[in-house]
């Protein structure tokens, strides 16, 4: 009867761990860098595939940056939202197209009332794959007629992300009522209405 338990645990804990194993394989990341990171994390947690997206820090010269030190525009860090995703069930060219829909592409160094390079729009990509995706989508976008401006988001290798302090993770769940009125007071909602529709 022991030898029976024993085996029971044993292949107990090794499905616990094949599917484990099947869950870390089935996930990959992207980063998007599009203005205030509480804005970008809605559209795309609101996304099928999409398990987690995450505020932080990206593509400045000092590790381990704090908000205090990123909002002065002076580590060269941007603002942005680390996805956490799975490719079966959402393709990175999805997520290019929501990122798309929720910044303005054409703003330099700012995006909408915030203002500095710390809220640059910027795509970080893995990988050739991405990177070719993300060239690709910029080139449709810019051949679309949608803006009569110049696209001006950066596409670069990812380097280093650095999470952002627990008081910005899922703001727009947290502090629901000043997350909309910043939204709203900002012009981000409504540039993205004007242009997108509500959709």
């Amino acid at each position: 009867m022991k030898n029976l338990k024993f085996i029971f645990l044993l292949l107990l804990f090794s499905c616990i761990s094949l599917e484990t194993s099947d869950m870390s394989q089935n996930t990959e990341k992207a980063y998007f860098a599009g203005g205030c990171f509480w804005c970008m994390e809605p559209p795309f947690e609101a996304l099928d595939g999409v398990i987690e997206a995450t505020s932080g820090y990206m593509g400045g010269t000092i590790e381990n940056p704090t908000y205090e030190q990123v909002v002065t525009g002076k580590t060269g860090h941007a603002e942005v939202v680390e996805i956490l995703y799975d490719p079966n069930i959402v393709s990175y060219e999805e997520l290019l197209e929501v990122f798309w829909r929720n910044i303005d592409p054409t703003s330099l160094n700012y995006q909408f009332a915030d203002v500095g390079s710390q809220y640059r729009t910027e795509i970080f990509t893995i990988g050739d794959e991405q990177n070719d995706l993300a060239k690709k989508s910029k080139e449709v976008l810019e051949n679309s007629g949608k803006f009569s401006k110049p696209i001006v988001t950066v596409i670069s290798e990812a380097p280093e992300f650095y999470i952002a302090e627990e008081y910005h993770q899922d703001f727009y769940k947290k502090q629901s009522a000043r997350y909309q009125i910043y939204a709203e007071a900002s012009g981000r909602k409504g540039f993205l209405e004007e242009t997108w529709g509500e959709d």
